[in-house]
């Protein structure tokens, strides 16, 4: 194939093409700030004076995070992958609901429990008559008390991927194992373990990145970390430069994670050599035994779910400052908006990008799709200033031409509405769609376009009338995802948001940070109601296809 003819490509690939281009536009940005920005005297000073504590707390985030969920995730994947014990079927898909509880609103929970005018230090003080100060008691809001926010929050990453690493490689290698005189401990440790360590290690770096794009819980704890540097460069010191040199900072540290994750599997194959899997063999556990595997499972559920649902339930339905009224429906409608918007768009765009490497042999676009991918991997904060420093450029080169042109002044028509903010989630989390209509478009047999071809189809007419209708659950999912994420984010809905516009998100931690707890327990409670609903599905689904 010549040269002209490899690049002669048809316009729905260009189009995509330009799609993603532009997708990229914000990293490039934050980069682009980091080599070329300048030197300012805001970055200077930040150097000087907080960038050291900056990188020690994320730091000590990202190493007691890892540990806590990988401890917690592989365990309870064991245990409900490998053993029979009462309440087993249970714990196996109830264990990923702490994924609904974000991290800010299981940080104000906590605080509202255990600070010192909460339930449980008044009731030690009345109990034991002790005063304050003659007792000791952890305070939460620490880099320790955020670490354990995150870890029962995140922890189920690494137990998704886990258990279904042990349930995929367990039966022939369990069998050599146990032919080799190994017991249940060593099986675990010379055999699953080793075998569920790329599982592990992905899970493990899809809780750091989250714990390094978070901002709500940190911010809330007072624990100065990179987000949070970056929201104060930003709107208290007005430096864009500063703000985007501490992102490509950030930016670094992810990239790090990535690399590191990558680097540790080396040249390695995990494959199951021993055939096709068989039902997995479950040891049947009972005493103690059994009361210990309940406790491991029980304790991170409730501690990651069921308490703080509860104390929301309570704050919601017996405080008389909850909010129920005009101003609730109103936050819920921006909310909803945004979520609803971003989620068609994403399952759109997502769909038009998984269909183009289909259509042509060309390399390019299945390459373009995977730098695509990689926009989840970074902090919403990231986004944020990635897009605004090219947008309000472009906004403003807009507002003058159209004046020049018609002596109208139109305003800011992309970050004066919400079009800059939805651009901004696309990007964070068009991967999410995108690789959840991959996956089943992956499923879709070539030899089902040769028959529609033959029927005379063109490609589109075979996107619309074959693969849309087997692809139709796959992209409801899709979109229920992208919704779901983009009711929890914080960080890019509270840099760009348009004046007084405010969401359920942004509503709960502002509310919070002022201390007024009760009132953002409404807001809190329903983006964790949405948040269930897709988890349900997925539990139902984990429960339905074990050992599948």
């Amino acid at each position: 194939m010549s040269t002209a003819g490899r690049w002669n490509l048809p316009p729905l690939v260009c189009l995509a093409l330009g799609i993603a281009a532009i997708l990229g536009i914000p990293i490039l940005s934050v980069a682009a700030n980091l080599f070329f920005g300048g030197s300012s005297d805001t970055w200077s000073h930040l150097a000087s004076t907080v960038l050291s504590s900056y990188i020690a707390n994320t730091l000590y985030l990202c190493v007691g995070v890892s540990i806590g969920v990988v401890v917690i995730g592989v365990s309870t994947a064991w245990l409900v992958s490998m053993h029979s014990f009462p309440g087993r079927r249970i714990f196996e898909w109830a264990l990923i609901l702490p994924l609904a509880v974000p991290a800010y609103v299981m940080a104000y929970t906590y605080t509202d429990l255990l600070q010192f005018v909460g339930p449980v230090q008044t009731w030690l003080r009345e109990s034991f008559g002790w005063r304050a100060g003659q007792y000791w008691f952890p305070d939460i809001r620490t880099v320790g008390g955020a670490i354990a926010v995150f870890i029962f929050v995140l922890y189920p990453y690494v137990y998704l991927l886990a258990r279904a690493a042990f349930l995929e490689r367990a039966s022939g290698m369990l069998e050599v194992g146990r032919s080799l005189g190994l017991g249940p401990w060593q099986t675990f440790f010379r055999i699953s373990l080793p075998l569920a360590r790329p599982a592990i290690a992905a899970g493990a770096s899809l809780a750091l990145m989250e714990t390094l794009a978070d901002y709500g819980a940190v911010s809330y704890f007072g624990v100065p970390t990179f987000t949070t540097g970056i929201y104060r460069a930003w709107f208290n010191l007005g430096d864009r430069v500063a703000s985007a040199q501490l992102a490509a900072t950030l930016l670094g540290f992810v990239m790090f994670i990535l690399f590191a994750e990558r680097s540790l599997r080396g040249r390695a194959r995990f494959h199951n050599t021993t055939g096709r899997n068989r039902a997995v063999p479950e040891r049947r556990l009972s005493g103690w035994h059994a009361l210990a595997a309940v406790s491991t499972c029980a304790i991170p559920l409730i501690l990651g779910f069921f308490l703080p649902a509860a104390i929301l339930l309570h704050m919601a339905f017996t405080s008389g400052d909850a909010q129920f009224g005009e101003r609730f429906l109103h936050l819920a409608e921006n909310s909803f908006t945004l979520a609803t918007t971003t989620a068609v768009a994403a399952v759109a765009i997502g769909l038009l990008l998984a269909y183009v490497p289909r259509m042509t042999r060309h390399p390019l676009p299945a390459l373009v799709n995977r730098a695509v991918g990689m926009g989840y991997a970074f902090p919403g904060s990231v986004i944020a200033v990635g897009v605004l420093i090219p947008v309000t450029r472009l906004d403003a080169w807009i507002a003058n031409t159209v004046h020049d042109l018609t002596g109208y002044q139109p305003g800011l028509l992309l970050t004066g509405g919400i079009a800059a903010l939805v651009y901004a989630y696309l990007v964070r989390f068009l991967t999410v769609s995108l690789q959840t209509i991959e996956a089943s478009l992956a499923k879709i047999t070539s030899t089902m376009d040769d028959a529609a071809r033959s029927l005379g189809y063109n490609q589109t007419e075979t996107l619309f009338r074959i693969h849309l209708p087997l692809l139709r659950g796959s992209l409801l999912t899709a979109g229920l995802l992208v919704f779901v994420d983009v009711m929890k984010e914080l960080p890019a809905t509270l840099v760009m948001r348009p004046f007084n516009f405010d969401t359920l998100a942004t509503q709960a931690y502002t509310l919070a940070s002022d201390e007024r707890l009760s009132e953002a327990s409404t807001a809190a409670l329903t983006i964790v109601a949405v948040g269930v609903l897709p988890l349900i599905i997925l539990s139902w689904q984990i429960a339905r296809r074990r050992g599948s």
